[in-house]
């Protein structure tokens, strides 16, 4: 195995490449090619006669079915603009989910190979969605150790590692440049409460909540950040004590929450965790996907519980205004599992104590 290398040893292309260009120029093209994401009013009248109303942002409609194409892109306009990815590099991540096929997509487009690595357990169909975008999966058996198995991949062909973990948070211009928050607020300028009381968002890297959370800021909005953290997950003791030494089991919610403090997320950018109960989580996701008419995923629902947690607490407190979240993902690649009631019962337990709650929230 040839010695580590790290991005900035990697011979940079020079300025006037010609394929650094030609590959910009390609992602910009997909993104061209793309329309915004539309933001869903939720029917809830219990909130809305009380002045408060909810909305997700559609992240399912992208091209590789969630919000990760949007890192992604983020993620390889970044690495070619620093120098870390030339013509035939061969692009590395730790991931078994989202992000990994949005990666293996925009791999293709450039004609890199990619190889994304990712514990032995995961699902059949992420893998087939990975090797649908000309992907390769490599597997480790524990979900730690797909960390270090990324690096040594990277070093052994001379590619990179792209590590969502640590750039997730710096890949995207938060002041604007098309991105999430922009859109967000760009969305809302015709609704009866234009300016969000609350954004809620889940934390997979935290990219996405030091986006907006850096966002609202610049634009000196009045907005507050609200991370949706699921059991087992270490980031709401980390926003609690700032202690980046700490570990926890894990979550079982797929794409969101880790088992271990990620660089990319900024607590300080978070004004509150909402921690969420698998069960909740899956209630929600059902209960939510019976309202729209359509499946979506468990990280959804997992925004959701907290969404309905801020209102409950608003109307209670006789406040008005809107809260934001995102739709990251259709439902159908978890048929097999959290929309599965043999699945669930197996792997998380009985919900029904946590459908009841969830019709209280609703209430």
């Amino acid at each position: 195995m040839r010695a580590m290398l790290s991005p900035s040893s990697l011979s940079a292309p020079t300025a006037g490449s010609g394929w650094l260009h030609e590959a910009i120029a390609r992602i910009e093209a997909d993104y061209q090619r793309s329309a915004d994401t539309h933001l869903i009013p939720l029917p809830l009248p219990a909130f809305a006669s009380a002045g408060i109303d909810l909305y997700l942002k559609d992240e399912s409609t992208h091209p590789t079915g969630s919000l990760k194409h949007r890192l992604a892109r983020s993620l390889f306009l970044y690495a070619l603009c620093n120098g870390w990815v030339r013509e035939g590099s061969t692009i590395v991540e730790a991931s078994s989910g989202s992000t990994a096929v949005s990666e293996a997509y925009f791999a293709r487009l450039l004609g890199l190979p990619f190889v994304a690595v990712m514990p032995r357990s995961t699902s059949a169909e992420k893998i087939a969605l990975i090797e649908f975008h000309g992907g390769r999966c490599h597997f480790v058996e524990r979900a730690g150790d797909v960390y270090d198995a990324a690096r040594a991949i990277a070093a052994d062909t001379g590619g990179h590692y792209m590590d969502q973990f640590t750039y997730a948070e710096r890949a995207t211009d938060w002041r604007g440049n098309n991105n999430i928050a922009e859109s967000m607020f760009t969305q809302m300028q015709r609704e009866r409460h234009p300016v969000p009381r609350w954004i809620v968002v889940g934390a997979g890297t935290g990219g996405t909540s030091a986006t907006i959370g850096r966002y609202v800021r610049y634009q000196r909005h009045a907005t507050q950040v609200c991370v949706a953290d699921p059991a087992g997950s270490v980031f709401s003791a980390y926003h609690r004590t700032g202690d980046a030494t700490l570990t926890a089991p894990g979550s079982r919610i797929e794409g969101i929450g880790r088992p271990r403090v990620e660089p990319s997320f900024i607590r300080t950018l978070v004004d509150r965790m909402e921690e969420v109960a698998d069960d909740d989580s899956v209630a929600a996701m059902r209960a939510l996907s019976t309202l729209l008419g359509r499946r979506v995923g468990p990280s959804t629902g997992t925004n959701f519980v907290a969404m309905l947690r801020l209102a409950q607490e608003m109307r209670t407190q006789g406040q008005q205004g809107s809260i934001l979240s995102l739709l990251c993902d259709a439902g159908e690649r978890y048929l097999p599992t959290y929309h599965d009631d043999a699945w669930v019962q197996r792997c998380l337990g009985d919900c029904a104590a946590a459908h009841a709650r969830l019709q209280a929230l609703l209430a």
